[in-house]
């Protein structure tokens, strides 16, 4: 503590907050801690600081304002009452005077004549009084101790002291003199004392071990060999497991009272299925409005490659141009859909990639969530950590190898069994042949039939009608053929959009991260672990088995002492 006065301290503070402790272990009998604090200081000197001076005042204030702290407040007989502070602090800190007693000592070394102020102060007569009284006690002189002076001498020269004048004449109380009378006054007052404050003490004992056993729980069991080790890892999968099963089975009942937020009841962190189904509610919308390289329809001037139906058709014929092989004019052979569609289809890939990574991102989040839940022990809680993330990396890696194939099939050539294609080619034909035969029914009506048409069920009105009809009708061979081809990208792109959505949906983000995420840590794979890998990821730290031991004797302890308060 390095205190002034200590072998070769010459300077420095004289006193310090921290207490020797003295432990007498034995069948005494006795129940209690005797403190002896230093005297109260009410000048600094050269001996003693300012800081000296705080720290005394802080030091007997510490044990004053407790409730279960009788206060033996000496005051020498030598000196003015009014100059000795204890009294004034013992009424501060006990008001009532149930647990004061005041100690008169040195009544050997006061002035001839002033024995009767002395005594008044003993019989709590003088103006200074406490509700529990004065003791008056004279202690052996430096002569008597050295002279090797035993209890039983110390007690007759004490009571021969007060029996001789000039005490003899201050007819003292016999029961307020003398060590025996206060040892038998302080054993009845801490019968008294312990009997009020008793229950009060085993409430706090009882809080107390509460709090410890709590705290032994939140460690575990104690793990003291591979066993322990194993077992304690299995309890912890188990849990991690039925979490990860609950969030991706949508039984958030289950969830809710070990990873909801009491700060946030909106927050959904942990509902990994709910959570799922946004990205990939997003991952469709995004597609379905960013997947086409063009646009066949009229947009903003600020989406790059998106302009006029004449833009989208120039690249049609373009595309057909360069890819016309033997067939007739006004056909396209199959690497034209290909093409068209591969080009098209080109964002797909960056999408896809972008949504697959977000999966990941949210997986790593709520697992990470779950482990800072179950698991209370740093060390364990890292290695996990470590380990889980390596199995999720791994996941990733089978996803986006799962994402490439798909992607590789999107640039084979075109193939689909869906009957909503064919609907759709069909319905883009009907609209189109609609769109010609009103253009040509337009012409016939201004030019062939002056602008008014009446055409009775007669066979020779319809057959102009129809001579009229074809007149009007002018084919153009290329561009019929670019309008299939365009009608039959259309028709495509929908159904093969809808198509890779659900692959990536269901083949990558559901086959390879969400629906392996229980057995990534399940008791199986504790079953399999190596003692080694138990011994690095589960071991209890040196620090937390000291710990341990502490607390489990610290229980016992209570145990014991409950035990005897009940009795």
């Amino acid at each position: 503590m390095r205190l002034r006065g200590a072998a070769g301290v010459s300077e420095g503070p004289s006193f310090s907050g921290d207490t020797l402790r003295i432990e007498v272990v034995g069948n005494t009998g006795l129940h209690l801690t005797v403190v002896d604090l230093p005297g109260l200081i009410s000048v600094s000197n050269d001996e003693q600081t300012d800081e000296d001076v705080e720290v005394v005042s802080e030091l007997v204030d510490t044990y004053l304002e407790s409730s279960r702290t009788i206060i033996l407040a000496v005051v020498q007989a030598n000196n003015d009452i009014a100059n000795q502070g204890i009294i004034q602090r013992a009424r501060k800190f006990d008001p009532q005077g149930l647990r004061t007693v005041g100690i008169i000592t040195k009544p050997d070394l006061i002035n001839h004549g002033t024995e009767g102020r002395i005594a008044a102060l003993a019989k709590n007569e003088d103006t200074t009084k406490i509700k529990l009284g004065f003791f008056l006690l004279k202690n052996p002189s430096p002569a008597d101790l050295n002279t090797g002076l035993t209890a039983d001498e110390r007690k007759r020269k004490e009571l021969a002291f007060f029996a001789a004048s000039p005490w003899k004449e201050q007819h003292l109380d016999g029961d307020r003199v003398g060590i025996d009378a206060l040892s038998a006054f302080l054993q009845n007052l801490l019968d008294a004392h312990i009997e009020r404050e008793l229950p009060k003490v085993r409430a706090e004992v009882s809080m107390l071990l509460d709090r410890t056993e709590k705290k032994l729980e939140a460690m575990g069991e104690e793990r003291e060999n591979v066993g322990h080790l194993r077992m304690f890892l299995t309890r912890l999968s188990m849990k991690f497991m039925n979490l990860t099963q609950a969030a991706l089975h949508g039984n958030y009942l289950e969830l809710e009272g070990e990873l909801s937020s009491e700060d946030d009841a909106l927050e959904i962190s942990h509902r990994l299925r709910a959570q799922s189904h946004i990205l990939n509610d997003s991952f469709s919308e995004s597609l379905r409005l960013h997947g086409q390289k063009r646009k066949s329809g009229k947009k903003p001037a600020t989406q790059p490659l998106e302009g006029e139906e004449s833009e989208f058709d120039s690249w049609i014929e373009k595309v057909y141009t360069r890819t016309r092989g033997r067939e007739l004019p006004g056909n396209y052979n199959h690497l034209l859909l290909a093409e068209l569609f591969q080009e098209q289809s080109s964002p797909w890939e960056s999408i896809a990639r972008k949504h697959v990574c977000e999966i990941n991102d949210l997986v790593q989040r709520f697992v990470n969530k779950v482990l800072d839940k179950i698991v209370t022990e740093d060390h364990v809680r890292s290695e996990l950590h470590c380990y889980v993330s390596e199995k999720l990396e791994i996941c990733a890696q089978e996803a986006e190898k799962e994402l490439a194939r798909i992607l590789a099939d999107e640039k084979r050539e075109p193939m689909t069994y869906n009957h909503y294609y064919t609907d759709n080619i069909q319905r883009s034909r009907q609209s189109s042949m609609r769109s010609s035969i009103q253009a040509a029914m337009r012409n016939v009506i201004s030019k062939d039939w002056g602008g008014t048409v009446h055409i009775s069920n007669t066979p020779q009105d319809r057959e102009r009608l129809v001579e009229s009809l074809g007149g009007h009708v002018v084919v153009d061979m290329k561009a019929q053929a670019c309008d299939e081809a365009k009608v039959g990208l259309e028709a495509y792109y929908k159904v093969a959009r809808k198509t890779f959505v659900d692959n990536v949906c269901r083949q990558v983000v559901e086959r390879h991260i969400l629906s392996q995420l229980p057995n990534i840590l399940s008791p199986t794979v504790v079953s399999e672990f190596s003692d080694e890998a138990l011994v690095r990821i589960a071991s209890e730290p040196q620090t937390q088995k000291e710990r341990r031991a502490r607390l489990q004797k610290l229980a016992q302890g209570l145990r014991d002492s409950l035990i005897e308060l009940r009795k």
